[in-house]
């Protein structure tokens, strides 16, 4: 009897060995398991932080790129418009001077005579007007108060301060910030699919001309302002129009405007893109085009363009504006007072400029 308890306590032994055994084995395997499932997380963590740094180096890399090629295709533009013009110039001395056969014609004296054209062109610019100012700076700024909103300023004429303001009532709706005021006349796009310029008379409260402007797919003229198809301005030379067609699609173009007939006198494809701008203004017959980005930061000068050729681009300042609240919804210029008439998210904003003479360029 007693053999038989032995036997069972020896084998109750050994079951016991076997299981705590079995136990240690198990414990091991899980212990291993915990170590890799501990060294997968690491790694895909090292992993996931690797990603992150490759795809915000290719971003950097990919936003230099972007602004490489917009560096490289703004200089392709300004040299495509630089050749256009010495074409111009070349095709004049042929016919003033003629072609001479088999005379060889020194690069000196070739550059001599594009100088003269030149000071000649420059020359009769200066009889046709005595408008020769070019920006040199932006001065100063004032911000006179908000009344309105971002893109709508009609408020202005009821708001505290302005009880002498005289409300005029229009007959129709205007369409977009491009309305502009020459010699008590309010000129005006019109709300509607047709692009019908329109000439209110601000001391006899009626319409006295109406005229579609003759450009067929206009676009928005300003890539940050896409309510505005045609921005009217007005500076020591008259009225002028700015727009845009699918025909020139990246570009800003330019028409000069009779007051009087709305009659188009002559239009101009400028190298300015539209792309990024914001508003543009006149002064002198050169256009000056205001660019920012779509989150707002500091407006600037970046693009300018003069019908008489006395100035290109690369001889313009390129200016920034003062640091603001948005974005310019419009910008009119007084040539009286040599003043930029700016709306900026619902402020009412002077900015005064510092005039050059374009022949000290």
């Amino acid at each position: 009897m007693r053999a038989l308890q032995l036997l069972v306590l020896v084998l109750s032994g050994l079951v016991g060995a076997q299981q705590q055994a079995l136990m240690d084995y198990l414990e091991r395997r899980l212990l291993a398991i915990e170590d890799r499932i501990s060294l997968w997380h690491e790694q895909t963590s090292r992993y996931a932080s690797e990603l992150r740094e490759f795809k915000q180096q290719m971003v950097a890399q990919l936003e230099g790129l972007d602004k490489s090629k917009e560096a490289l295709r703004s200089e392709l533009d300004t040299v495509g418009t630089r050749v256009d013009r010495v074409e111009r110039e070349m095709d004049y001395l042929e016919t003033q001077n003629g072609a001479q056969p088999c005379v060889d014609v020194d690069d000196k004296l070739v550059e001599q005579q594009v100088t003269v054209v030149k000071e000649r062109n420059k020359a009769k610019y200066a009889k046709l007007t005595d408008c020769s100012d070019m920006i040199y700076s932006i001065k100063a700024m004032k911000i006179l108060k908000r009344v309105g909103g971002t893109k709508e300023f009609r408020e202005f004429t009821s708001s505290q301060g302005t009880s002498a303001a005289t409300s005029v009532q229009l007959p129709s709706a205007w369409r977009g910030m491009g309305h502009a005021i020459y010699n008590n006349h309010l000129y005006y796009l019109k709300q509607g699919e047709e692009m019908k310029l329109i000439k209110f008379d601000l001391q006899k409260n009626i319409v006295v001309d109406s005229a579609v402007f003759p450009a067929k797919n206009q676009l928005p003229v300003y890539g940050l302002n896409p309510e505005t198809f045609i921005d009217l301005a007005v500076d020591e030379e008259g009225l002028w129009a700015i727009y845009a067609t699918q025909e020139n699609e990246r570009h800003i173009s330019l028409a000069k405007i009779d007051p009087k007939t709305l009659d188009i006198e002559q239009m101009w494809d400028t190298p300015c893109v539209r792309e990024n701008a914001e508003a543009a203004f006149v002064i002198c017959g050169t256009i000056y085009v205001v660019y920012n980005s779509k989150l707002p930061s500091r407006s600037r000068i970046q693009c300018v363009f003069d019908v008489s050729d006395m100035v290109t681009n690369d001889d313009a300042p390129h200016l920034y504006f003062p640091k603001r609240y948005g974005t310019h919804a419009s910008l009119k210029y007084s040539p009286v007072e040599q003043l930029l008439y700016a709306w900026d998210d619902g402020y009412q904003i002077l900015y005064k400029l510092q005039m050059k003479k374009k022949l000290d360029v």
